[in-house]
């Protein structure tokens, strides 16, 4: 009954705005639901302060939606020979925000000079920016200072590192390394975190915290499209803050909102059918996108026997971490679980999406009871006898998929106890190496394989990294290290690929699957897309009734 009533609600909106037009101006609008904290690009840890960041701020690159970097506040950039220092080439067009902070208000141009002190900021320890540690590598002692930044003129910036690191212009593109305006910061002080000042498409209007933040479109703003036109096409972006999820979809199905990010309870199995496409109920009014997200959802081991949380556990046998893994059939739980919304983890760690993937040079784990079942007796026990139960701890958030995973291996003699966490307790017990057993989840910070495979390099045991299974290997360690040397993206893939082949035949972990960036639109919004790396960019972002043309 309350299926059927919730199916005539729906029904009834889609009625009513069947010709909703948007009666304001050329507006983006969105929820979000966890809230902002800050604007303050050195504190953009997470995707709800990344994605208003991306429209207020800039940096020296950027990444297309294929996850290349390309220009931005930099035009070009050159990397020495030995991979240890990179010079940028600064443009001469780009202004920050106008602002009170400045003579007349009137924003001034950016020059190198900014970006070390914009980059200077993530390290300096009185600041505690969550970024500082992508600068591990900077050679602090060059120019025999304690720095790794110089502005060689107005226009050019040189970035010294203490050894290669292929991925530096990826790390480059996260929101830590926007450039911010020493006045501002000088001017603001801690208020800057509520009235950023940038060089973004969009700059800061008014935010009532909680409420509602709104940004106003970038008159002097650099970047142009393809026939010269001037970024961005919306007028304004609007940000609300309803925390409830289905007020949140019953206000994108009124109309009321422009975006409805990711899969949630509350409306997946009215928005998608049981083969993840859109609802063709909705086909007329929405549109659908999605594509792989760089995000590994996987079952985590703790493999230090010499932990107090793994001692005697009987997860430090190959055989059952192998038995887990071949005992549930992944396929059948993206079907019933999510919709089809992601794509089985049947290869390694590394997800679909990355340049490197490769599902034929990575061979993961396919469903196999029986197999399965035959390892658990060549651990000694058979059919499960004699197993001690086994603790996976989770979030609410997972708890139906570890349900499902806790019923498939019981079919093979083994017994989960499923331990449901806050996500705060969860997080620091994982990142403490409290958990014998755990689901994780790793998204990519930067758009190379490094970022995944650091997870199992015995340097970067938690809680100091995020080797939180304190996996360790020496032939891993030496291939990881030498795969920092090779500056050949395609020669580097094969080192990556071979990593990833060792965290599999060791069963480090259990993969589960890779996620899916799925957003809902109104069908007259375009421009807007999607991309791995789940970024939110609105500056090509227009209305079809705009008098512009579609894709």
């Amino acid at each position: 009954m309350k299926r059927v009533l919730y199916f005539i609600i729906i029904t009834l909106i889609i009625a009513s705005c069947s010709s909703h037009v948007q009666e304001t101006k050329n507006i983006f609008r969105y929820n979000e639901s966890k809230g902002i904290p800050t604007l303050d690009p050195a504190f953009a840890r997470n995707q709800t302060i990344i994605w208003p960041v991306n429209q207020v701020f800039n940096g020296l690159v950027q990444l297309d939606q294929d996850l290349d970097v390309q220009p931005c506040i930099a035009h070009s950039w050159e990397c020495s020979p030995d991979g240890k220092v990179y010079t940028f080439y600064l443009r001469n067009d780009v202004f920050f925000h106008n602002h009170a902070c400045f003579p007349d208000g009137k924003g001034r141009a950016v020059k190198a000079s900014d970006f070390v002190y914009s980059l200077n900021r993530i390290i300096d320890p009185d600041i505690a920016s969550p970024g500082a540690w992508i600068f591990n590598g900077l050679d602090r002692q060059a120019l025999n200072s304690s720095k790794g930044f110089e502005a060689v003129s107005d226009s050019v910036l040189r970035i010294y590192l203490s050894k290669p690191f292929p991925a530096f212009p990826g790390i480059l593109t996260m929101p830590y390394c926007c450039v911010v305006p020493r006045e501002a910061l000088d001017f603001l002080g801690e208020d800057f975190r509520k009235e950023p000042v940038g060089t973004g498409a969009f700059r800061f209007q008014y935010w009532r915290e909680g409420e509602k933040l709104v940004l106003l479109k970038n008159e002097n703003y650099f970047e142009r499209d393809e026939d010269g036109i001037q970024l961005p096409y919306l007028d304004a972006v609007n940000i609300s803050f309803t925390r409830d999820k289905q007020s949140e979809f019953m206000e994108f199905m009124m109309g009321r909102l422009d975006f409805l990010s990711g899969i949630h309870a509350v409306y997946k199995d009215e928005m998608i059918t049981r083969s993840g496409k859109l609802n063709p109920l909705h086909s007329d009014r929405i549109k659908m996108l999605g594509q792989p997200y760089l995000n590994t959802e996987y079952l985590g081991f703790l493999l230090d026997p010499d932990l107090e949380a793994s001692k005697g556990s009987p997860l430090h046998e190959k055989n059952i971490r192998l038995a887990i893994n071949y005992g549930f059939d992944r396929k059948k739980m993206m079907r019933f679980m999510r919709n089809n919304i992601g794509t089985a983890a049947n290869s390694g760690f590394v997800p679909l999406g990355m340049p490197s993937f490769s599902q034929e040079k990575v061979i993961g784990y396919n469903y196999n009871p029986d197999y399965a079942r035959k390892l658990l007796a060549d651990a000694g026990y058979p059919r499960g006898e004699g197993l001690p139960e086994i603790t996976l701890t989770t979030t609410s958030d997972y708890q139906d998929l570890c349900e499902y995973i806790q019923h498939e291996l019981s079919e093979i003699g083994i017994i989960l106890n499923i331990d449901v966490n806050t996500g705060a307790s969860f997080r620091d017990r994982m990142a403490n190496s409290h958990l014998m057993f755990f689901r994780g989840s790793w998204i990519a910070d930067y758009p190379d394989a490094e970022n995944y495979l650091s997870l199992f390099y015995s340097k970067n045991f938690s809680p100091a990294g995020p080797n939180y299974t304190h996996f360790s290997d020496p032939l891993y360690d030496q291939l990881f290290e030498e795969a920092m040397n090779i500056l050949d993206d395609e020669a580097r893939y094969l080192v990556y690929q071979e990593l990833d082949r060792i965290i599999i035949e060791k069963a480090a972990i259990v993969p589960l699957y890779y996620d899916q960036v799925v957003r809902f639109t109104p069908i007259e919004l375009n421009g807007l897309g999607s991309n791995p790396m789940n970024l939110l960019s609105l500056k090509r972002a227009y209305w079809v009734r705009t008098g512009m043309e579609s894709d």
